[in-house]
């Protein structure tokens, strides 16, 4: 008799909220539709496919005869259709009620699409906290797959994951699959017969074990360079789905479910919070990222035993590394437990969902991919948590709690909170008293929504790519390994543009709006646009006081050095016309004359990368581009705007100011190379003050916003 095994592959398929529809349509071609066809060919291969939300709602409208084709794989049990959080979230991020609700949603989804609740349940990036089970069981679920770095966390040998284990929480017990390292790194990037026969090498004469491999299904066409091997003269996908039924006599391909209903687990585990091992990488800081990097690499090479124990930081540290994650993900929590208190009915249906869509994982991180480096994504989670929230207020004309003293962001300091009907303005009293969120309620949009430029570990990798190719004009990095495989994407370095090395500036302060700014007479546009100016004191990074709150209005104050500094924020206007000033006063409390620049500085996220002819700054009539730099002397008024997001902001000084405003660029890396990513612009109006002991000098900044329409209103008829 042979020896046999088994074999159960996952294929996880996700696009996140926000992207862009030829993204979606490029990666359906390139990786979801082929792989499609090819099961269809192949109806001896049986395997597992999820397909997150977000996708299932775009594959509804934009690709409906998809659906139906994979429902009738699923009939005739060739596929199992995988579940999990509807808008793809980590559920480790959510409050309990949340976790069910997105949990559960999917499941009356896939039951409506398909005929059948899903059994397992795909868990975004492998997040993984113990109290899951109680979670995901609640919601109906037996399994899931997670990464072997979590089983070699739990002491469990590479030789015994061959096969499901058990855990449980608070009485609730869930299998746990986990996708195998070898298994992994050869699918589909090692030839077929390399593949199978890693298999045949780990058949027993028993039969008993399975081999799992749970990964990404955009690695079969939609990640660079893989089309071509997987559905191109190569064919990997054809030969390796030909090979396993000619094999069949010996390798059985399975789905989770299908092998359950079969075999009993192989025992017992309790896995430590985790990802997988690259995740963990990625958390840590900079610094400390690049030297666990080294020393992961340094143990991989020497086949050091210790290498099982090393691991870096959990997900939620990227909310420590990352102060915009944090924000972003502590606003999600207080717009939950407002939702939560909507009576029922259709607003709170409506809001529900917005909320939903705003834990959508993929801004919630930094790695490999984008993340909260992407605009557009992180925008699109904040515009769907705004909705919600405006709707868990009342909507328009609604009262409103403000002037309120609240610690949004869970740092144990308060924030001061003003809300009107138009807007929401949070201000960070104990850091430069700057504005970290102004969100325009009526659109929905979150015009602070400005990434702060820091250093990244794969910072050195670019500057070593460059130093690599600037001695070897022969081409380097292209993607290939040295036999012509393609690499994995974890080893693929490219670059979207050259130089982008001499392009890395980082900011020493977050980039918050409403900051004062005390600068040398000297300072030139281009030092405050690389963040390289020094201010006179410090006014960014230090705590202000609170001197007075109201329902409209904050006042700070500052003793800074030779000056003393009150600042007042205050908020007006209505609902499609919000209005947000900015006035600081500097007295002169020293016994010296002060001379120096007194200014405000805006950061403002439009949306205007890529020079997108929708967004811009205007002056005097002449427009450019918001991703674009201007410099203007003695003006007293500036617009900018976002057609295509129905906002228009007039910024209105007290008086002649100077305009500096420069595009914020950070140098991120993604699936498709490193690149020059814009994140918004960078807006400081001063002018020069000249004040004698005892002396005053003062710049207010007005900014009107006009909001074409209600965004909730247009957007309706586009969700899903």
């Amino acid at each position: 008799m042979p020896r046999r095994i088994s074999l159960a592959l996952t294929l996880h398929n996700h696009q996140p909220v926000g992207n862009f529809g030829w993204v979606i349509a490029e990666t359906y071609d390139r990786a979801y539709l082929p792989m499609l066809e090819a099961l269809e060919r192949h109806d001896g291969v049986r395997l597992a496919l999820h397909y997150t939300g977000p996708l299932v709602a775009w594959l509804r409208t934009e690709r409906p005869e998809f659906l139906e084709r994979l429902g009738a794989l699923v009939g005739r049990g060739q596929v199992e259709v995988v579940g999990g959080g509807w808008y793809e979230p980590v559920l480790a991020a959510l409050p309990e009620r949340d976790r069910i609700g997105q949990l559960t949603r999917m499941a009356d989804e896939l039951e409506m699409l398909f005929g059948a609740r899903p059994r397992g349940a795909w868990l975004a990036e492998r997040v993984w906290e113990p109290d899951l089970p109680t979670s995901l069981v609640s919601s109906g679920y037996q399994w899931t797959v997670l990464d072997d770095a979590h089983f070699r966390a739990a002491a469990i040998p590479e030789e015994a994951l061959w096969g499901p284990y058990t855990t449980d929480d608070q009485g609730k017990v869930l299998t746990v699959f986990g996708t195998e390292q070898g298994l992994r790194y050869r699918i589909p990037f090692s030839p077929v017969e390399d593949v199978i026969g890693y298999l045949r090498d780990h058949a027993t004469e028993r039969g008993e074990r399975v081999g799992t491999m749970g990964d990404d299904g955009e690695k079969f066409g939609g990640w660079p360079t893989t089309y071509e091997h997987c559905w191109g003269d190569n064919g990997w996908v054809e030969q390796f789905f030909s090979a396993l039924e000619a094999e069949r006599d010996w390798l059985t391909t399975t789905t989770p479910s299908g092998w359950l209903d079969g075999h009993g687990p192989v025992g017992r585990v309790y896995l430590p919070t985790g990802s997988y091992a690259e995740m963990g990488e990625w958390a840590l800081p900079a610094h400390e990222g690049a030297a666990f990097a080294r020393a992961v690499h340094e143990a991989t090479a020497e086949h050091r035993p210790e290498l099982r124990w090393l691991r870096g930081a959990i997900w939620r540290n990227f909310q420590v590394k990352y102060r915009e994650v944090n924000d972003l993900h502590k606003q999600m929590l207080r717009v939950s437990d407002l939702v939560d208190a909507m009576p029922a009915g259709p607003a709170r249906e409506a809001a529900i969902d917005d909320l939903y869509a705003g834990q959508s994982n993929d801004c919630y991180w930094h790695g490999l991919f984008g993340g909260i480096y992407l605009p557009d994504l992180r925008v699109s989670a904040l515009h769907r948590l705004i909705l919600a929230e405006d709707l868990a207020l009342g909507g328009p004309g609604a009262a409103v709690d403000s002037g309120l003293l609240v610690d949004l962001d869970l740092d144990g300091a308060d924030e001061a909170l003003l809300v009107d009907d138009g807007q929401i303005v949070g201000i960070k009293i104990d850091e430069g008293g700057g504005i970290g969120r102004w969100d325009l309620r009526a659109a929905g949009h979150p015009l602070a929504a400005v990434m702060r430029r820091r250093p990244e570990a794969y910072h050195e990798k670019l500057r070593a790519h460059e130093r690599a190719a600037a001695a070897d004009r022969d081409g380097t990095g292209d993607g290939a390994g040295g036999d012509g495989r393609p690499a994995s994407i974890h080893d693929i370095v490219t670059t979207k543009q050259a130089g982008l090395s001499d392009l890395l500036q980082y900011d020493s302060y977050e980039r918050r709006s409403g900051l004062v700014r005390v600068l040398p007479l000297e300072t030139t546009p281009r030092d405050v646009a690389a963040g390289s100016a020094e201010d006179l004191v410090d006014t960014l990074t230090v705590p202000w006081q609170l001197a007075a709150i109201g329902v409209d209005r904050v006042a700070l104050r500052l003793a800074a050095g030779p000056l003393e500094l009150r600042k007042e924020i205050s908020i007006g206007g209505d609902r499609l016309a919000p209005a947000l000033s900015v006035e600081v006063t500097a007295t002169n409390v020293s016994g010296e004359a002060f001379e120096g620049l007194l200014g405000v500085e805006f950061a403002m996220m439009l949306l205007g990368g890529g020079h997108n002819p929708a967004a811009f700054h205007s002056l005097a009539g002449r427009r450019i581009a918001h991703d674009e730099s201007l410099m203007a002397v003695g003006v007293d008024r500036l617009g900018a705007g976002n057609e295509q997001l129905g906002v228009v902001v007039e910024t209105v000084a007290d008086g002649a100011v100077d305009a500096w405003i420069s595009p914020i660029e950070t140098v991120s890396n993604s699936e498709s190379g490193f690149e020059l990513v814009y994140q918004g612009s960078a807006i400081l109006l001063h002018r020069q003050v000249d004040l004698a002991p005892g002396a005053t000098a003062s710049v207010r900044i007005e900014q009107r916003a006009t909001v074409r329409a209600e965004r909730a209103v247009v957007d309706a008829p586009a969700r899903p």
